[in-house]
């Protein structure tokens, strides 16, 4: 097979989701998760061709991981089974209409295993990008290195580096995280961030337009900025372009950040100019906030269209 377009690594998990709170009891929903399998599934629904590395269990949670990325034309055929370490976990619990909680089960999982070992043979198969995020080298320290190691092997190898920061806080603290994404910032030529985690690249502190200009000195040559309901900005050599978010009634908005990714990366490999490639990224972000779960209503490449000059309650006959 020819190598893929989007590669990625990191962990991906079995979410539960409640509806209420989970001190009430109530029934669990199960999904897929994990921030570098959803943008795999986003590229994937959009034509492209996406490989997803990590390791799952030997067990039913891990089986259930691999039987939905297949399903959504995620290759998997360098993920490792684990036989020693269970599957992660995830709960999300909806408090409120407009707060989620998450809680999460990773600790000696599988996923937190992750090592160089397991990336050498499908780094060596190639990519058009290489896409990290700032969860993997959260989870161990194994997990770290395999990150560094990926990064600066795929850019020796002249394979572009996305990194996302996407912090959690309740995987490390930013001082922490600052000390480990800050170098890992060398390899990458794109990178993706939301208005309060920029800084996690620069000098604490450190205003947007400084860290962006560090970043530039580094040779990241796309710094993209999420704004949330205020859309994005996107700053290249050239200058700084804005972009506006699509109007949609959100309903659930875990995921958006990944999906917008995923849009984005979709544009540069159909080779959308700076506009073009940002309205994709939009109208993904778009479709995951109007749509429960962290990736299921995801469009493919013929429903991109819908949200254009669509009017809320719109029904298509």
């Amino acid at each position: 097979m020819s190598a893929p377009d989007l590669l990625t690594l990191g962990e991906a998990l079995v979410s539960l989701r409640s509806a209420g709170p989970l001190a009430a009891g109530g029934s669990l929903t199960t999904h897929l998760a994990g921030a570098e399998s959803n943008v795999a599934v986003g590229v994937a629904r959009l034509g492209h061709r996406a490989a997803w590395v990590g390791r799952v269990g030997a067990d039913e949670f891990g089986e259930y991981v691999l039987r939905q990325l297949r399903a959504e034309g995620v290759g998997v055929d360098g993920v490792t089974r684990d036989p020693d370490r269970p599957t992660g976990l995830m709960v999300l619990e909806r408090r409120t209409a407009d707060l989620t909680r998450v809680q999460y089960h990773r600790a000696g999982s599988a996923g937190s295993a992750l090592c160089v070992d397991d990336l050498r043979a499908p780094l060596a198969a190639g990519a058009r990008v290489l896409h990290l995020t700032g969860v993997t080298p959260a989870l161990s320290d194994t997990a770290r290195a395999a990150t560094r190691w990926a990064a600066g092997a795929a850019a020796g190898a002249g394979i572009p580096v996305c990194l996302d920061v996407n912090y959690r806080a309740r995987l490390w603290s930013r001082d922490t995280a600052r000390e480990v994404l800050t170098p890992l910032v060398g390899h990458a030529s794109i990178v993706v961030a939301s208005a309060d985690e920029l800084d996690l690249l620069g000098e604490p502190g450190a205003d947007e337009s400084t860290v962006v200009a560090g970043l530039f000195r580094r040779g990241v040559h796309t710094v993209l900025v999420k704004l949330g309901a205020d859309g994005a900005r996107a700053y290249t050599p050239d200058g700084v372009r804005h972009a506006g978010a699509l109007t949609v009634t959100a309903v659930d908005p875990v995921g958006a950040g990944d999906a917008f990714t995923a849009g984005y990366l979709s544009g540069w490999f159909d080779g959308l100019d700076l506009a073009g490639r940002l309205r994709r990224a939009a109208t993904l972000g778009a479709f995951a906030v109007s749509s429960p779960g962290d990736w299921e209503g995801l469009p493919r490449r013929a429903e991109l269209f819908l949200l254009d000059d669509h009017e809320t309650g719109n029904v298509i006959r």
